[in-house]
């Protein structure tokens, strides 16, 4: 098991592990996987490596859209489909 990075250095990485983005972006990891799996939350996955990494930057501002789309009473398909779109 590997150790946990510092929030120093996760704020300096251009990728974060999906517990790191956790940590970030305070959603629950039930939360992030259920985005993932429904293709709302991208991510990379290397070939010798089963870790998903996700951009950092990129992944936060879309977690903070998908709020907003919930606050204003958007259903998950709807945010799919507002996500598509852009």
């Amino acid at each position: 098991m590997s150790r946990r990075r510092s929030m120093e250095k996760i704020m300096e990485s251009d990728y974060v592990t999906i517990s790191e983005l956790v940590r970030l972006s305070e959603v629950r990891y039930s939360t992030l996987k259920y985005y993932t799996e429904q293709g709302i939350l991208p991510f990379e996955q290397e070939d010798t490596r089963l870790t998903r990494r996700y951009l950092r930057i990129s992944s936060l501002e879309r977690l903070a859209l998908i709020r907003q789309l919930k606050e204003r009473g958007y259903t998950i398909e709807e945010i799919k489909e507002q996500m598509q779109e852009s």
